[in-house]
């Protein structure tokens, strides 16, 4: 559900550029192989080895499939090897790996660094054990490793294991050096900025500026595992959009050295992207209390109608003072009636989103008809649906894997129906690690729980987060949305009696709408055709966590594609089995591959359904080395930039910016290249374990910010010399941009949260805000060129906000506003000085779909003309901005109901008069951000097509695409 979001400052030639924390634009690279996830933050795919081999032959001979950048193998099959038969299955799977380093090359076995994740038993005595990965007691993230058993006939036999264990960590110290206060303050500094949207706007009515919604906690110390690994402290920040209202659950890794948040992804795992908006919190953060064992019936038959007309039968609850509710005791066993599952369904009416979202709304209840027949209120407001759907969820993975409940220990299952934003209709779903929440729906939308295969992907996501818990970002986040459709649609067919035959079948959501017809209300399709070479989008985790929806129907939909061939019982339990004995947390789509043909090749698979199951993933282009295929039409400056949260600077034919090392494992350090291409690039930095970040150059001179114990800023002279420190911004810092003497900063107070603009003059040490420094005046998105800076500015009249643009001489003292309704603006974006005038982003209409006007003025405000209008032809959804004295470059970010190439950011371009219209920059598919304006037309950014980030350039625009 989240959106890319950047401000920053941007110098003369108006270089918009990264400014916060934790803000992604790196690859993920922990070894290709860990897929798609983790590596520097940036949370793009990574390349997987092309090691990775197919494991299926009908022989069931051992195989052994090497992992990559570890000395550990990532699948190994066709074991048949005694271990203990006595004891914990964790404690033989433990003495396998160990009786065998040769193979498996893990040191220490023990408890202490090999802890028990969860051990699940199957039909025929499988026993599938799961072992965290830890480094000196510090877990590891994603390091998982899984080993599979059979005991019966009192043996206990080892039959493959698989899996990523890291060999190559090697950690000085496992303490941290920063302290938790400091983790968090850097963690909720990070996601405020990431989430801040690209334009300064008003507090909503009643709103203060700087008003703090967002808090963290401590959650321990993690691995990272790149290179030779990365300690963090792992902090949650949950709240609320400052922007939009949304819910956030965001977990922020900050490395333990130098506080610089160096991994954040959200963990709200949504049906689908909507941008429709929440407020306020109103949370208890704590479950109702199941009801006590006293009752008057613990199960009452009772009766609705669902959305579609089919009346259903529904188990409720009568409590000890006779009231009937909305909770399914009905799947416990007879001779067991006071334990087992517990199914239950709040009436979440008008209830904001936010509040239920990792909290409980208080005071809510569960549905309390007054009659076991369950009326039209029950049937609108999807309660009916929901709490039928459930039981139906429950029941399929019951029935067809005996899998008691999400959690495999039937712990209780909560729903929470009907919550809205703002009082408006929520239309989306998500799981927040404890319970489903269904949004009202409105407009064209029905409640959402009103599609059992909304509900079935919700619950199902319970099921992933306790099993092989794919981290919700990039290929592994793509994979657990692809297996919560795959497994959603397949009980929504079971239990409304539908075909696979029927060519509505692999739709999703198809039944959400109250007039549209089913394909063009779904929000996905099973079977869309997605291949990784024509419709994989390399985002960062701020486009849709990475592409978990955008690339998802690649995977599912060679899955459904499986079903469709092999039948449904056979492929159900080939994926249940891929997903529940294969696949850990890092998984990417190559691993995925290799999971479900192991799984099917131990179910007892033929030779032909093997080879069916591998063209099913041929068909949509998941190979071996599949991101090579993927073309651009740019320039590549650097391939692999290994970096998160931090982007480039351009100017006078030189650019800046940060890199780590191969593996991504080394905090970043700043270089130095031409623009051209020509040359290798320069070390400008010292490579001092601290993070350096928000580089700029102007072509004479380099600047960067330095994350340690402290946070400062660096400066060095493009031909030669020592770097230098020029200052600190005594908060949260979000750029760092450099003109001639100047360099120009942008800071978030750490006790209000309000935003200044700061500037330091290198020759003569003098520095200042451009405004007072109290909360009720704010500046922001600043440019600089010869003394100059401009700055977006909120500041407070006797009736109310105001918002504009100005420009502060720092040589004359004197300051001017640019020309613009300052009461009717509702926001202002990212601003460029040069030769010939200010450029701006204006927003004078907050009831558009997210439209803003380019507009440029000369230095006195004088000769105002709008570039690229609002409204009408040739608007745009105007985000960011660069500028040259020969072109104004744009980011734009279209609001997005679904995710498709056309919703991520894209540059255009457009010449200072506006005349001609605006021009896409260049062709690529995939994000396009960090925009850094050269000479002439050229422009530099990070693109993330090829799945990795690479720092690109286009010396003039593509045209049309």
């Amino acid at each position: 559900m989240q959106r890319w979001h950047r401000r920053g400052t941007v110098r003369s030639s108006a270089r918009k550029r990264s400014a916060r924390p934790g803000q992604g634009s790196g690859s993920v690279i922990i070894g290709r192989g860990t897929a798609a996830v983790l590596a520097a933050a940036g949370l793009l795919v990574t390349a997987v080895p092309a090691a990775q081999a197919d494991t299926a032959t009908a022989a069931a001979t051992s195989e052994v499939t090497p992992g990559s950048e570890t000395d550990t193998p990532s699948l190994v099959t066709g074991l048949d090897e005694d271990t203990t038969a006595t004891g914990t299955a964790a404690d033989a799977a433990r003495g396998h790996l160990g009786s065998r380093k040769g193979r498996y090359h893990i040191a220490d076995t023990s408890a202490k660094e090999l802890a028990s994740a969860g051990t699940t038993t199957d039909k025929g005595g499988k026993e599938t054990v799961r072992l965290q990965q830890k480094y000196r007691g510090v877990e590891v993230l994603g390091g998982q490793y899984l080993v599979r058993m059979e005991k019966k006939g009192g043996r206990r036999t080892v039959t493959g294991t698989s899996g990523n264990y890291f060999t190559r960590l090697k950690l000085g110290t496992v303490t941290p050096e920063i302290s938790e206060k400091t983790a968090i303050e850097r963690a909720v500094g990070a996601v405020s900025w990431q989430l801040g949207g690209g334009l300064l706007r008003a507090p909503a009515k009643g709103g203060k500026p700087g008003e703090h919604k967002l808090a963290g906690t401590a959650e321990g110390v993690t691995i990272l595992p790149q290179g030779t690994g990365v300690l963090t402290r792992r902090i949650t920040v949950t709240g609320v959009s400052p922007v939009d209202g949304q819910p956030v659950k965001q977990q922020v890794y900050v490395d333990a050295h130098s506080g610089f948040p160096v991994l954040q992804y959200s963990d709200i795992k949504t049906f689908g992207a909507t941008g429709t908006s929440a407020a306020g919190t109103g949370g208890t953060g704590a479950a109702p209390e199941a009801p006590a064992a006293a009752a008057d019936q613990l199960v009452v038959k009772g009766s609705g109608t669902r959305y579609d007309g089919e009346k259903v039968e529904l188990n409720l609850y009568k409590d000890i003072n006779g009231e009937l509710q909305t909770i399914d005791y009905g799947r416990r066993a007879p001779d067991s009636p006071y334990a087992g599952p517990m199914l239950s369904t709040y009436d979440a009416r008008g209830r904001e989103v936010a509040s239920a979202s990792g909290n409980w709304p208080s005071g809510i209840k569960t549905f309390r008809p007054a009659s076991p027949e369950l009326g039209q209120e029950y049937t609108d407001s999807g309660a009916v649906d929901a709490h039928w759907a459930a039981g139906q969820v429950y029941d399929y993975y019951r029935n067809h894997f005996d899998r008691a409940g999400l959690d495999g220990d039937d712990g209780y299952i909560y729903s929470l129906v009907g919550v809205v934003a703002n009082g408006q209709p929520y239309n989306n779903a998500f799981w927040d690690g404890a319970k489903m929440v269904y949004g009202q729906g409105g407009g064209d939308y029905r409640t959402f729980s009103a599609d059992t295969d909304v509900v079935g992907h919700e619950m199902t996501h319970g099921v992933v987060e306790h099993t092989a818990n794919l981290v919700y970002a990039g290929q592994s986040g793509a994979m657990n949305e692809a297996i919560a459709d795959y497994f959603g649609n397949a009980i929504d067919l079971e239990a409304n009696h539908q075909s696979m035959d029927d060519p509505d079948a692999g739709l999703l959501g198809e039944d959400l709408c109250t007039t549209l017809a089913p394909r063009d209300c779904a929000l996905r399709d099973l079977n869309d055709g997605a291949t990784t070479s024509k419709n994989f989008i390399g985002t960062t985790y701020r486009g849709d966590n990475g592409g978990v929806h955008l690339n998802s129907t690649i995977f599912s939909g060679a899955l459904w594609d499986m079903r469709q061939d092999l039948g449904s019982d056979l492929a159900d339990k080939i994926v249940y089995r891929a997903l529940s004995a294969y696949m850990t947390p890092l998984d990417g789509f190559t691993e995925g591959r290799a999971a479900v043909i192991a799984a099917a090749r131990e179910l007892g698979a033929t030779k032909a359904q093997l080879n069916t199951v591998k063209k099913s993933f041929d068909a949509h282009g998941i190979v071996p080395g599949w991101e090579k295929a993927l073309g651009v039409d740019t320039d590549t400056l650097q391939t692999k930039v290994n970096i998160a949260g931090t982007g480039v600077g351009a100017g006078g034919g030189k650019y800046a910016v940060s890199n780590s090392d191969e593996e991504g494992g080394e905090p970043y350090s700043v270089w130095l290249g031409n623009t051209s291409g020509k040359g290798a690039p320069k070390l400008m930095s010292a490579n001092n374990g601290n993070y350096n970040v928000y580089p700029d150059t102007d072509g004479k001179t380099v600047v960067w910010t330095e994350f340690g114990s402290s946070i400062v800023f660096k400066a060095r002279p493009v031909a030669g010399g020592p770097a230098r420190t020029i200052g600190g911004p005594g908060g949260n810092t979000s750029g760092l941009t450099v003109d001639g003497d100047l360099a120009v900063y942008s800071v978030t107070d750490p006790t209000t949260g309000a935003q200044h603009v700061g500037y330091i003059n290198m020759r003569t040490g003098a520095r200042s805000l451009v405004d007072p420094g109290l909360p009720y005046i704010s500046t922001a998105l600043p440019s600089v060129r010869d003394g100059k800076i401009a700055y977006a500015k909120l500041w407070y009249e006797g009736d109310g906000p105001k918002l504009g643009v100005e420009v502060l001489d720092t040589v004359k003292g004197t300051r001017t506003l640019m020309p613009m309704d300052k009461s009717t603006t509702v926001g202002v974006g990212q601003t460029a000085i040069t030769d010939d005038g200010v450029f701006w982003i204006e927003d004078a209409d907050g009831t558009d779909t997210g439209q803003a006007a380019v507009r440029r003025a000369d230095l006195d405000g004088a000769n105002a003309v709008t570039l690229t209008p609002e409204a009408g032809e040739g608007s745009l959804h105007a985000y960011s901005m660069t500028a040259s004295d020969d072109a104004v470059t744009i980011t734009t970010l279209p609001p997005a109901t679904t995710w498709a190439n056309d919703t991520l950011p894209k540059l255009f371009q457009v010449s200072p008069d506006g005349k001609g219209g605006a021009q896409r920059m260049s062709c690529n598919r995939g994000d396009q951000v960090f925009g850094s304006a050269d000479e002439g037309n050229r422009v530099l950014w990070l693109d993330g097509t090829t799945g990795y980030t690479n720092l690109v350039k286009r010396d003039r625009p593509a045209g049309r695409c």
